[in-house]
């Protein structure tokens, strides 16, 4: 034991003498050499990479993961959106169309977690209004479709092990309830849904419902066109992947609303008459079906 103490001791007071000794720092020419070698070795990037910023830790475990990890790595040109709702609501939510719009542009983005306002966020801020997600506005400008995909790593236990092909799910990002309109009723009344065709003909008016007293209710819509590219970006990601694909449908409760999915199912049936003509035979596996769950 008093052998052990005496080494900590002088342990201790070692760190003590370091800590009052200045830094030894390498020559100026060396410093150099080794800023020109860094600068060197960084992979240059052709085009900007649009940056969206988040709110509370994302923006700080951003920073750290640009300035330690990329930047010392990569050299590209970003171009920043703060998407943090104080700046959010500053803009009146002007940023996000612009980083969308951006995006349009550059083809290319990284974004951070943001909040999408509640009631006790927006006395928490104190905005002006509660903001929709920035998340649809940026999806309602873009199209396109969301693929979440599981990252697979060799040394990290997997909860399933044999489990070793993972699923994706490509979601369709555009209108549905990103865009919806909803309201709250506070009396007995009629909800309906009325269309007013733009060549001026007869409008068209649905019943959606009688409330016999208070309740809610949501309108919602999508295109023909967003649903035509939601199938190309899928067919595009299987055949990258040389994966299976899987539609799926509700039509058998929403029977206009889903059924106009199977634009995305007559796409592909124009795709596969064309398929062998395009794709090696290796890609062939990749067929779409349709499961009504």
């Amino acid at each position: 034991m008093a052998g052990y103490l005496k080494v900590l001791s002088s342990l201790t007071r070692s760190a003590a003498t370091l800590s009052k000794t200045p830094a030894v720092l390498a020559p100026a020419s060396c410093q150099s050499l080794q800023q020109r070698n860094y600068a060197d070795k960084r992979i240059k990037v052709a085009k900007p990479v649009v940056e969206m910023d988040g709110d509370e830790m994302t923006r700080i475990i951003w920073e750290f993961i640009k300035e330690k990890l990329i930047l010392t790595n990569v050299d590209v040109e970003l171009k920043y959106f703060d998407l943090g709702l104080p700046y959010r609501d500053q803009t009146d939510d002007q940023v996000t169309i612009d980083s969308a719009l951006a995006t349009q542009k550059y083809n290319v983005a990284v974004k951070c977690a943001t909040i999408t306002p509640d009631e006790d966020r927006v006395e928490e801020f104190k905005l002006k209004k509660m903001w929709k997600s920035p998340n649809g506005t940026i999806r309602n400008i873009l199209g396109g479709t969301v693929f979440r995909e599981p990252i697979i790593c060799k040394n990290i236990p997997r909860l399933v092990p044999g489990w070793t092909q993972p699923i994706t799910i490509g979601r369709h990002a555009h209108g549905d309830q990103y865009k919806a309109t909803d309201f709250v009723v506070s009396q007995p009344g009629k909800f309906k849904l009325v269309f007013s065709p733009a060549d001026g003909s007869k409008a068209k008016e649905w019943e959606v419902f009688d409330f016999p007293g208070g309740g809610c209710g949501m309108g919602m819509y999508n295109t023909d066109e967003s649903i035509t590219g939601f199938a190309h970006s899928c067919f595009q990601y299987a055949i990258q992947k040389k994966w299976p694909l899987y539609m799926s449908t509700k039509n058998t409760i929403l029977k206009a609303y889903d059924e106009e999915f199977d634009l995305a199912v007559s796409l592909t049936r124009y795709l596969f008459t064309h398929f062998d003509r395009v794709f090696s035979m290796s890609v062939c596996c990749c067929v779409i079906m349709r499961l009504v769950l």
